[in-house]
């Protein structure tokens, strides 16, 4: 990580490498110091990072109800956070549980994509 980039940048190639409870440590930190209106958001990603930590452990109850909660949280912010493509990522978590519920094949693990020009 560069001196000028971001934290929660970092926290994003964690998740994005699969690395989720390290991913959940690094943006718990940035969602505990977000202002009250980026809160909800922050705790989405967060609750994604875990969700997929529980499903790496095999907590399938546990991976299943963090990840409904997350979604709620994500989809009540605007389309483009921090350079964050929320709709897409929303759209990736979507496909990812409507196979899990449908003991369907799994698409790959849902990543998050940052444009970095708008952050």
């Amino acid at each position: 990580m560069t001196a000028n980039q971001p934290e929660y940048l970092h926290g994003i190639r964690l998740f994005n490498q699969g690395k989720f409870f390290d991913a959940h440590e690094v943006l718990e930190d940035i969602w505990r110091a977000a202002p009250h209106g980026e809160k909800k958001i922050w705790q989405g990603l967060v609750q994604v990072a875990v969700a997929l930590h529980h499903h790496s452990t095999g907590n399938r109850v546990g991976m299943r109800s963090v990840m409904v909660r997350a979604m709620k949280n994500l989809a009540e912010h605007p389309p483009n956070f921090h350079g964050i493509q929320v709709p897409r990522l929303l759209e990736s978590l979507t496909q990812w549980l409507e196979a899990f519920d449908n003991h369907a094949p799994l698409p790959s693990l849902p990543r998050i994509d940052v444009h970095q020009r708008n952050v």
